[in-house]
């Protein structure tokens, strides 16, 4: 296999390995940003023309290639731009639907253009779907780059190789043209692709790495609920000074960084931020809303040897959640440490909570 023949399969399964890690993604948090992208990956992993219609021996009629070659670019885009905006923001704003909806108006105008004489040659025909695309992965890729993806180098090739791919794909109304520059461009594209698809795959099935197992966490098994910090302190001593520790912690992340043990793994829950923050100690920004993704990492800490788990942030995640689906998150994750050994240990004043809520915390927990 030679190195021209080589570039379509690179692009194939790097689209296809993309698709799939959004789509995890996507059924694993169950957010209306990952699923938006993730149709948009669909899209152009399927590439029509390339790796359907030409297999079937469809060839499409050229006056309407024009058209049709276009329209995915503009498709894609809005999906990309849309899926950022909710991965950024949480929720579409009124200034992002007026945006996208002038996008979307000036795109239908252009289409309708095709199919009369003002383009008259193929540069000035490519020229916006190319950097609406282009445009649109490198808005997706600075949106991951910024607020979700950590900085690990392997996990940023999955918002670079977005960028870099399309920044290649602003410069294509010209270069697809240069004859000696088509087929590095080609090149250029599937190494692109394959570095977002290499950092996509990390950043969702591999996003923690590996910790040493706790040696000094000396505080009993078990499930543990006190009122105060403080009452932890003189109960157990100083928790957050050990290693092998998770803290699920509402606590500002720069007084963090002076107070607890190197090898603590810490979540902060906030809407502020996403993604990794810190290497030593690790500390990921989680929004409040994500508690299946957080009982997965948890999951896999505790596996990783991660001994105790600390949580003061529980009333912030009832207001964020309700109190069912806190307390479903709470139990889960209580029985999973408990079942293997490990403590848990719950900071929440109960006189905040209804007396039903009361007695369901005070049966699992001990105080």
């Amino acid at each position: 296999m030679n190195g021209e023949s080589f570039v379509p399969y690179l692009n194939f399964i790097s689209r296809w390995v993309l698709f799939v890690a959004v789509f995890y993604k996507a059924y694993r948090t169950r957010e209306k940003g990952w699923a938006i992208l993730t149709t948009a990956f669909f899209i152009d992993a399927l590439d029509v023309e390339s790796y359907i219609l030409e297999p079937l021996g469809i060839i499409l009629h050229p006056d309407a290639y024009a058209i049709a070659s276009k329209i995915p670019n503009f498709i894609i885009a809005f999906l990309l731009m849309w899926g950022a905006v909710h991965l950024k923001y949480g929720e579409s704003r009124l200034k992002h639907v007026v945006y996208i909806s002038l996008f979307s108006v000036i795109s239908y105008i252009w289409l309708l253009l095709l199919a009369t004489d003002v383009f008259n040659n193929p540069t000035t025909r490519a020229i916006l779907p190319s950097l609406a695309f282009g445009g649109g992965l490198i808005y997706v890729g600075n949106v991951l780059r910024k607020y979700v993806v950590s900085h690990h180098w392997v996990e940023m090739m999955f918002p670079w190789g977005l960028i870099l791919l399309g920044a290649l794909n602003l410069t294509y109304p010209v270069t697809r043209f240069i004859e000696w520059f088509a087929p590095i461009g080609f090149f250029m594209g599937a190494v692109f692709r394959l570095m977002t698809a290499t950092g996509a795959t990390k950043f969702v099935f591999y996003p923690l790495t590996p910790v040493m197992p706790p040696t000094d966490v000396k505080i009993p098994p078990g499930a543990y609920l006190f009122p105060t910090r403080e009452e932890v302190v003189h109960r157990f001593g100083n928790v957050w000074d050990k290693p092998g520790v998770i803290l699920i912690t509402r606590e500002d992340v720069g007084m963090l960084k002076e107070n607890i043990h190197p090898n603590t793994l810490v979540f902060w829950i906030t809407r502020a931020k996403e993604g990794k923050l810190e290497e030593s100690p690790t500390i990921y920004a989680m929004g409040p809303t994500k508690i299946d993704i957080l009982t997965d990492l948890i999951t896999r800490a505790i596996g990783q040897g991660y001994g105790l788990i600390y949580i003061d942030a529980l009333e912030y995640l009832m207001l964020e959640n309700g109190f069912e689906n806190a307390v479903k998150f709470l139990l889960n994750v209580k029985d999973r440490v408990v079942s293997a050994g490990g403590t848990i240990i719950l900071v929440a004043n109960l006189r905040t909570l209804e007396p039903r809520q009361r007695r369901i915390l005070e049966r699992e927990f001990s105080h």
